[in-house]
């Protein structure tokens, strides 16, 4: 909750540790977002974290372009540049199968076990939409790299859901899944490769839009 004090240790931690790979977590707060942009635009690798919606993932992507352009016009090299947009999965679904129980409702209860996926498969197509167009191309072509969606805490947390549940259904071209060794002991074991995040966007804007009707909606925190 510190733009300031953000920017300041990013930059101080950044420059200790002086790695080419290394990138420096910044919370998708109100505070974090402008501090993302000042950050990117000096040519800091920034993995931003604690997002958990489209909007949080909308707002942070347009940050990153920022950023860039901001690198790009002062002269900067666009290619040295990485970031993730780190968004935390299951526990979108630990927090609306809540909600959803307390409701109670056949069409509330159908709907547990759904919203973490959905959710993330309309991010991962607005990924596609933001990065592409003339504002990225002219961007992409000084050598920028897109920032990569991240799935954190991909761990299934209800026992009643399959092992593999989040990374099974999240898989495509650049992105990034940190998975806990128990998770990943689960998927060498009997995980589903498949490209897969493409998949039923439809049907995830639908689930989306159902539980919007039922008053649930994910919002920027």
């Amino acid at each position: 909750h510190d733009t300031a004090g953000t920017v300041v240790e990013a930059r101080r931690l950044f420059a200790a540790l002086d790695r080419p790979n290394i990138l420096i977590k910044v919370p998708a707060t109100p505070a974090g977002i402008p501090a993302i942009a000042t950050l990117i635009g000096e040519g800091i690798n920034i993995n931003v974290t604690l997002m958990f919606s489209l909007a949080h993932y909308e707002v942070v992507a347009q940050a990153y372009i920022s950023g860039l352009e901001k690198l790009a016009a002062a002269g900067g090299d666009l290619s040295r540049v990485a970031s993730v947009a780190s968004v935390f999965v299951s526990r979108a679904d630990t927090a609306v199968d809540r909600a959803l129980e307390a409701l109670g409702t056949e069409d509330a209860l159908s709907l547990r076990g759904q919203t973490a996926i959905a959710n993330a498969k309309a991010i991962y197509a607005r990924f596609h939409r933001v990065f592409s167009g003339e504002r990225w191309q002219a961007l992409a072509a000084q050598g920028a790299r897109v920032q990569r969606p991240l799935w954190a805490s991909t761990s299934t947390k209800n026992p009643r859901y399959p092992d593999t549940l989040y990374v099974d259904a999240l898989i495509g071209p650049h992105t990034v899944d940190t998975v806990p060794p128990a998770t990943l002991d689960a998927f060498l074991d009997h995980g589903t490769v498949a490209l897969t995040l493409e998949v039923g966007l439809e049907e995830a804007r639908t689930q989306l839009g159902r539980l919007a009707d039922l008053g649930i909606i994910l919002i920027l925190i």
